[in-house]
């Protein structure tokens, strides 16, 4: 009788779960960037950043919720100042970019201590820009708001506000900024979501109490949003000098690192530059539609704040997975995987498209509903419908290139996208939005109209010029 072979099994290690990797997303991940499967890697980046993005969202939206029961002229001065507030993010937004790209690219290369010095000259950098903010807002407050057209009344009341917000906040806002850019560049965006949901916890906290005297507190109106804001960003401050110096797991600042490196700065000022100025040509093509869409009446440029609020809202996960590719690009370049970076970028403008194309059509079905429960008033439901539907086709699009663009700036090329938004955004989409509105006679539609051309011109673009592969050999 013959004895049968036995069984040889070979044990092959099972696959994580999308639930595993969205836990692993959410309470940190120690996985290598530039050896994990790429959409694994996306995930993991992505899913935090998302989360990190709505918790800055839910700051401003906190401070308008409380404030809004203190009547008109109190939601006017958070209006004004975050009119102002919105510069200084296009500004960080470009300090950001800079230190992404170069953490990220010295993290690829494998060299912490590199990637540790680079993130202090981020912050240094960060510091002197916060000086400045620090010093317009707290001399300048009140001018700031007359230059935005507010009445006196509004002025008076309103100064302190600004004052702490632009003069008191500048620095924590600046640094939160920055450093959270940091966390990212390393592969930890866990991090600068748990900061951020630690900040923006005590303001949702802290702010109705100094607002409305709760308790102890002391009733201090709307400057008690303001304070409120600033402290819960203070502390999200704090809590990041403590992840940097003993408990990030990625990137940990040591004494000897603290020393100033001016080619390193200058690296970094470099990149950071161009992308302040691109993202400044994003913001002030936004005010240039709104410009555009006033000579059609209030109602016009109310519907359209309603949907653009909205719009912008249902890209965070987009800009989430575009943060993600700029990560993978500039550490799989670091790690000479330059073919591995472009591949990140391709699957995530698919991830990106995927998700837009949901929200595409969820404002394509259901864009009345989502309106009627902004506003009661037909005529602007109507343009704010008309502004979902129109600029939501576009969205097909801008999934491909809000990632092109993010993976030009993770890879330290800040240069190209801003020509690109240049020519897309102020020499195609304005004009084309002017000239659509009033010489073709389309109205407000032809506005939301060029914007969804502008977003489709903008992703071609980007494509071709990416593919070209120039932003491989940028060095950083």
């Amino acid at each position: 009788m013959s004895q049968s072979p036995e069984l040889v099994t070979t044990l092959v290690p099972e696959e994580p779960s999308i639930w595993s990797t969205l836990k692993e997303a959410v309470t940190g991940s120690g996985q290598d960037f530039t050896r994990a499967p790429i959409g694994r890697a996306i995930v993991l980046l992505a899913v935090p950043m998302v989360l990190e993005m709505i918790m800055e969202s839910v700051f401003a939206v906190t401070d308008v919720f409380f404030v809004g029961r203190l009547g008109a002229n109190a939601v006017a001065i958070v209006g004004y100042t975050e009119s102002w507030m919105t510069v200084i993010y296009a500004v960080l937004m470009g300090l950001s970019i800079g230190a992404t790209a170069t953490v990220a690219r010295r993290f690829g290369e494998g060299d912490p201590d590199a990637a540790a010095r680079a993130a202090v000259q981020s912050v240094v950098l960060g510091l002197v820009i916060a000086g400045v903010f620090s010093t317009i807002g707290i001399v300048y407050g009140p001018a700031l708001l007359r230059v935005m057209g507010a009445s006196d009344e509004v002025v008076d009341g309103g100064s302190g506000f600004a004052r702490v917000m632009i003069g008191g906040g500048g620095t924590a806002v600046t640094l939160l900024f920055v450093i959270n850019a940091v966390f990212r560049g390393a592969g930890d965006a866990a991090i600068a979501m748990r900061v951020l949901w630690f900040a923006n916890a005590i303001n949702i906290v802290l702010g109705p109490c100094l607002v409305f005297g709760v308790g102890p507190f002391p009733k201090l109106g709307v400057i008690g949003a303001a304070i409120g804001t600033s402290v819960g960003r203070t502390c999200g401050v704090l809590l990041q000098i403590y992840f940097l110096a003993a408990r990030s797991d990625r990137i940990r600042i040591r004494r000897v690192q603290l020393a100033l490196d001016r080619v390193v700065m200058r690296s970094i000022l470099r990149i950071s530059g161009t992308g302040m100025f691109q993202s400044f040509v994003g913001t002030a093509s936004w005010m240039g539609i709104v410009r555009i869409l006033s000579g059609f009446g209030s109602a016009a440029v109310a519907g359209n704040t309603f949907g653009i609020r909205l719009i912008i809202f249902a890209l965070l996960p987009s800009l989430g997975v575009s943060n993600a590719a700029a990560t993978l690009v500039g550490q799989n370049l670091g790690a000479g995987h330059a073919e591995r970076a472009e591949e990140a970028a391709w699957r995530a403008g698919l991830y990106s498209t995927l998700c837009l194309a949901v929200v595409s059509l969820s404002f394509l079905l259901f864009a009345p509903a989502i309106l009627g429960v902004f506003t009661a008033d037909p005529e602007v439901a109507r343009y704010g419908i008309h502004c979902l539907r129109i600029i939501a086709v576009g969205f097909l699009f801008y999934g491909y290139g809000g990632a092109l663009t993010a993976s030009f700036n993770g890879a330290g090329d800040t240069r190209t996208p801003t020509i690109i938004n240049v020519v897309c955004l102020w020499l195609c989409e304005l004009p084309l939005a002017w000239l659509l509105a009033y010489p073709a006679g389309i109205g407000p539609e032809g506005a939301f109209i060029a914007v969804s051309i502008a977003f489709a011109s903008l992703t071609l673009v980007s494509a071709w010029v990416f593919k070209k592969g120039n932003w491989k050999t940028r060095r950083v």
